[in-house]
């Protein structure tokens, strides 16, 4: 039904209202329509801890602009939402609630503990979902889903027990990233990187058999407790002779072998590196190579292992619990007990003390912290459970290769493909409570690790029942790599969502998780259900500050997107962060540009206010006679369809949205809606009907190409034009027609519009007001190109009458002239402007013009400049020179004509 447009748009009285139409109605339902093709969509779920930031609005956005535009294509378009549990985060904001009650773990134990989460997570975990609704996300609500509910559960289970079962879980002591506060291990992508003043400290090592010394530099002179060896390369010259040889580790002098490994870089300081093999991941893997002792002399509560902690080692070895790997354990003797920090202290004291602190050297390095608690990550020997990545790596690779999978930009497909090449065992056990918990439990009584989907009552191998299960939980990407399948059913292969939604179609990311995330979902999907998760990832940058900085805390440049919708409306943010974009590169925030997106809304809505002000009909058709600027802006409407339908589908959203934004601004508001003032405030009704129905047709295509991106305005006003019913984000998506390509009369109009801008260009430089008219006259050899510009000349360009001639004559002299590719214009001077003033500021021009050709030229005929000047520099002196003496001689024109 037609109604009226308020005088002025108010994204908040809008937003919020057709936000929840929309949902009430089910326009975000994906329906199984087997008459339509699948597009499916699933969302990256945000930690359940989050709040919405600029990551998740860029992020979010275009997932729901395309989901927009394939639903619209008449795709049967899903869009799965849900939300992570973000183990260590969660659990760090749970026992810090408990702190402050003066409440530990401990206290409440496990039982009670996850009790106590559930209720954070069911009072505060769904917050990012509901700031999710006010970015314009049409996502299927009614489909989402958690990491850890019952669906996604039982998927966790069913790939742990088959993975173990074919021997790819294993649990043992390998290298993980360890915090000291948090008592965890921690993923990779959990381990942020600060840049820190610290040192080389150089240390001589003295070999056994030749009394010589060896230089070894190390940032962490505490480790060297565990050094099991120190290794050269076997091509250096320098040490050939002594190959086979020991050194005596100081401080506790204990012989240790020289090793030859690739790992001593022969380029690097003295070519000679110390090897601890518990407490760097480079040393364990050369460990691993010359079977190397593993000597932890760290405590996993970060302190120097002492007495107690060798006790309990050895207890552990008698026992036989403890596994062929198990690490050493060392007493660290009077540094037992001290932290890393103190022990580092007191070891380069007692160093300098012995005489074999050679140098000290300054340095600044990335340094490895815990995204949670910010304190220093150790790498640490530790009892994981770990995923063999080699065997699972081979297919999600290949896939790769050979173009299964397609990353956008396909630069990512490197990243990718030397993330999978390069993977190593993936540590997936966590020392929290909070997570899928591991499903092994372990027989008292014989040692047997029993692992199952459900609690075993007895063990298998000795059916003893005093069984107790481990207490570690799951990596939380072991759970979300499982998230496009795990939410359709799987591993339910019957579920209908299942069997008609999946694969998926696109993930929509960023670069920073291809190797963390990305990776693990595609050799997943091909491991678990024997194909690929979707078959395209887009790649998208970051939000950066207007300074081009990354957005955090410590700099205080976040901004919060919330507090830019409340003030410019979320069509606005949305448009601002897909404008001229493109995939995989960062992108800036500015004041400016949200403000430009808001002053577009803005465009959009007075134009289309105007045409509802002017309009009659109630039915929309295209008129059998069309005017020439009507098949214009039908034709250039019917290109845009073809150019941004071909960008959608190639991803490129940021080409798109600029090719929209230039047409509504300029080719409708400034051109089209202007040009049919004539018309509309003309006598004929037959062509007022006509160019309403034109203007209604272009606004309601317009409104269809910008509703993926800005949905808001676009249904608000799309109720208001005429139309049969339904919402806008229900209709179909514009296509391209023959029968709306008008090239000739395309061009014809072009011409027409090039003519009006160059007399505009003219009066203005000639600073002649738009009240004062005056003839036009325009010499050109094609005027049947120019019949039509007559009307629009006076209309748009002050012409009082305009004459089309093919040849200059007499009449013409005196006149100020401009040109077009196929035309000369001119306009009458003297009619136009004050003679005098005007003579006195083309006098003032042109002086202002020659002094800059003569600093100009200066500069072009000095040789010493010629010659040393950078080649930018001296093109750019070049371009002013042409442009200068183009000035000129259009002033010393323009002069010529007031006689």
């Amino acid at each position: 039904m037609k109604r009226d447009l308020p005088k002025t748009y108010d994204p908040s009285s809008v937003e919020k209202r057709i936000y929840e139409k929309w949902e009430s109605d089910g326009c975000f339902r994906g329906i199984r329509d087997p008459e339509k093709k699948p597009y499916t969509i699933s969302m990256p779920p945000p930690n359940v801890t989050g709040q919405l930031h600029m990551g998740h609005a860029v992020d979010n956005t275009l997932q729901d602009i395309l989901i927009r535009f394939k639903r619209m294509q008449g795709y049967a378009a899903l869009w799965v939402p849900g939300t992570d549990h973000a183990a260590i985060a969660t659990e760090a904001k749970i026992v810090e609630a408990m702190r402050q009650e003066g409440l530990t773990k401990a206290d409440l134990g496990r039982d009670k503990f996850m009790e106590r989460a559930w209720e954070w997570k069911e009072k505060f975990g769904n917050r990012i979902v509901k700031q999710l609704r006010t970015l314009g996300s049409s996502c299927d609500w009614e489909r989402e889903h958690f990491t850890m509910d019952e669906q996604c559960s039982k998927a966790v289970l069913e790939v742990f027990v088959n993975l173990y079962e074919q021997k790819l879980i294993y649990r043992g002591n390998r290298m993980v990233n360890w915090c000291p506060k948090c008592q965890t291990s921690i993923s990779d992508a959990e381990v942020e990187y600060e840049e820190q003043n610290g040192h080389f400290w150089h240390i001589l090592y003295q070999v056994k058999e030749t009394g010589e010394f060896l230089e070894i530099a190390t940032t962490r002179p505490e480790t060297m407790l565990g050094d099991t060896a120190v290794a050269i390369n076997s091509e250096d010259e320098r040490y050939k002779h002594l190959h086979g040889c020991h050194v005596i580790l100081p401080l506790i002098n204990k012989e240790i072998p020289i090793v030859c490994d690739e790992h001593a870089d022969m380029e690097k300081g003295t070519g000679v590196v110390k090897i601890t093999p518990a407490h760097d991941p480079n040393d364990f893997e050369v460990g691993l190579r010359h079977s190397l002792p593993v000597v932890r002399c760290f405590t996993y509560d970060g302190h120097m292992t002492g007495e107690a902690d060798v006790k309990e080692y050895r207890e552990l070895v008698e026992s036989g619990k403890a596994a062929d790997d198990e690490p050493e354990v060392l007493d660290c003797g009077k540094y037992a007990g001290m932290t890393t920090a103190e022990a580092r202290k007191a070891v380069l004291a007692d160093l300098e003390a012995l005489g074999i602190l050679k140098e000290t050297e300054d340095l600044k390095h990335d340094v490895g912290t815990c995204y949670r608690c910010h304190t220093t990550i150790e790498p640490m020997v530790s009892k994981q459970w770990f995923v063999r990545m080699k065997t699972l790596a081979e297919p999600a690779i290949k896939a790769a290769e050979v173009g299964d999978i397609k990353f956008v930009p396909e630069r990512f497909t490197k990243t990718y493909l030397n993330w999978m090449r390069n993977t190593r065992d993936w540590c997936i056990s966590r020392q929290l409570w909070w997570g899928h918990r591991i499903p092994a439990w372990y027989c008292a009584d014989c040692g047997e690790t029993n692992v199952a989907k459900e609690a075993p009552c007895k063990c298998a191998k000795c059916g003893g029942t005093n069984l107790s299960q481990d207490p570690d939980t799951l990596d939380t990407w072991f759970s979300s790599a499982l998230w496009p399948f795990s939410i359709l059913g799987w591993p339910d292969k019957d579920s209908e969502d299942y069997k008609f939604f999946y694969p998926t179609s696109t993930l929509v990311t960023g670069y920073d998780i291809i190797g963390f995330w990305v990776s693990r979902m595609i050799f997943s999907g091909l491991a678990y259900t024997g194909k690929l998760p979707f078959d395209t990832v887009v790649i998208h940058g970051i939000v950066r500050d207007s300074q081009g900085r990354k957005m955090s805390k410590s700099l205080g440049n976040g901004i919060d997107p919330l507090e830019v919708i409340d003030q410019y409306g979320a069509d606005a943010l949305r448009f601002m962060l897909v404008q001229g974009s493109s995939p995989g590169n960062d992108m800036r925030y500015s004041e400016e540009k949200i403000v430009a997106m808001r002053n577009f809304t803005n465009k959009i809505w007075n134009a289309s206010r105007f045409l509802l002000m002017n309009m009659s009909i109630e039915k929309v058709e295209l008129p059998k006679e069309l005017e020439l600027e009507d098949k214009w802006i039908l034709s250039k409407l019917n290109s845009l369809i073809k150019d941004v339908t071909y960008n959608m589908e190639s991803f490129d959203t940021g080409v798109a949205a600029q090719k929209i934004y230039d047409f509504i601004w300029s080719s409708f508001c400034d051109w089209y809606i202007e040009l049919a003032k004539i018309r509309l405030n003309g006598e004929d009704e037959q062509k007022k009907n006509n160019v309403q129905n034109v203007l209604c047709y272009v606004l309601t295509d317009i409104l269809k190409l910008l509703h993926p991106f800005m949905p808001f305005i676009t249904e608000e006003i799309y109720q208001a034009l005429p139309h049969d019913s339904g919402y806008l984000m229900m209709q179909s998506w514009p296509e391209y027609s023959e029968s709306l390509s008008f090239p000739e009369d395309e061009a014809k109009m072009e011409k027409t519009m090039e003519t009006i801008k160059a007399v505009r260009e003219c009066r203005a430089e000639l600073k002649v007001p738009n009240s004062r008219k005056a003839n036009v006259t325009i010499v050109t050899a094609v005027p049947d190109m120019y019949d039509a510009a007559k009307s629009f000349l006076v209309r748009m360009a002050s012409a009082s009458e305009v004459e089309v001639i093919t040849e200059e004559n007499d009449s013409l002299t005196g006149m100020v002239s401009t040109a077009t590719a196929d035309a000369k214009i001119f306009l009458p001077l003297k009619e136009l402007v004050d003679t005098d003033s005007e003579k006195a500021r083309i006098n003032k021009e042109l002086e202002k013009a020659y002094k800059e050709m003569e600093f100009v030229n200066s500069k072009l005929n000095n040789e010493s400049f010629m010659s040393k000047a950078p080649e930018k520099v001296v093109a750019s002196v070049r371009e002013n020179e042409a442009k200068t003496k183009a000035l000129i001689e259009k002033l010393q024109e323009m002069l010529a004509s007031l006689g």
